[in-house]
């Protein structure tokens, strides 16, 4: 019996591997090609980036109603905004995760590849079937799926389990570290104030973690307000002040496919890659006052930073 268990185990594992290798496969080749056929077809005219018949067609969004109690948000503003507007159900409760990468296309014109990509990686972490499987908008914090420590919009869990409260005084620190034309944020910003949440985070939190992957997705995360939402003080202000769409937005990034992954990883790199708290110390000595080897770790922080 023990060993019919195991070749099945075995099997299925195997299976399930080649399963995925081919489903990343094909992600990856029909992404290349969206970015090709993107930038060989004119640009959506400014007014019409939404599609006639969804949510947003003319800037007209459908009516923001604030969550009540009881209701499910979570770390991610798009997606609570998308529930506030009645887009995604405003209770937050039992959404597909094949509704919600449909959903996220026809409002932030993101590629079908990047809304495969997001829901099917959530699906995983969450030990669900991405087909056939529902979630809440709160479960998507289960530490370390979509939402990480040192978040630009959010405090750490470890702070505050509840990650649908808005923490305004992070989104101010966001809206006014811009340094473009009348404040617009630049990618130059957003590497700096990541750097700047990531050594506070982890001197503040004693379980603070952020490996590769969530570095790079916090990246993605913040990458967005530059090429969805176009760096745009005013916008964001309701976006992730209020997380509420404004009447007459509408997503920056006009090419007809959608921001494809290749294309975002343009911004998402040279963003994550500019941090240079991750190369002068300072990450590394945040928090090390906690357990001792302080001195020693500031010292050379220290050292690095005159270099």
């Amino acid at each position: 019996m023990a060993i019919l268990v195991i070749i099945k185990r075995l099997t299925q594992g195997t299976l399930t591997t080649v399963a995925e290798v081919l489903i990343h496969l094909a992600l990856f080749v029909w992404d290349i090609l969206l970015t090709l056929y993107n930038h060989v077809v004119p640009r959506r005219p400014v007014g019409r980036v939404v599609q006639e018949g969804h949510p947003g067609f003319n800037g007209q969004w459908p009516e923001y109603v604030p969550p009540a109690t009881g209701d499910s948000r979570c770390s991610c503003p798009a997606l609570n905004a998308m529930a506030n507007h009645g887009i995604l159900p405003h209770d937050g409760r039992n959404i597909r995760f094949t509704e919600l990468g449909k959903a996220v296309r026809e409002v932030y014109n993101f590629a079908p590849t990047f809304c495969f990509f997001g829901p099917k990686h959530a699906a995983d972490f969450l030990a669900r079937n991405y087909w056939t499987d529902a979630f809440d908008l709160a479960d998507l914090d289960a530490h370390n799926c979509i939402e990480h420590d040192a978040s630009v919009v959010r405090v750490d869990s470890y702070e505050d389990p509840d990650q649908g409260k808005i923490p305004q005084q992070l989104v101010e620190e966001v809206l006014s570290c811009g340094t473009g034309p009348g404040g617009q944020l630049l990618e130059a910003d957003i590497s700096k104030l990541m750097g700047k949440r990531r050594v506070e985070a982890k001197r503040a939190n004693p379980k603070y973690s952020l490996s590769l992957f969530h570095k790079l997705f916090g990246s993605w995360n913040c990458s967005t307000l530059l090429r969805i939402f176009g760096g745009r003080v005013d916008d964001l202000r309701v976006i992730l002040g209020e997380e509420r769409l404004p009447e007459g937005w509408e997503p920056r990034f006009r090419r007809p496919m959608g921001l494809t992954i290749l294309e975002f990883n343009f911004t998402v790199l040279p963003v994550e890659f500019s941090v240079k708290e991750e190369v002068d110390g300072s990450i590394d000595a945040a928090g090390k006052e906690r357990y001792g080897g302080a001195q020693a770790t500031v010292a050379n922080a220290e050292a690095k930073k005159q270099d």
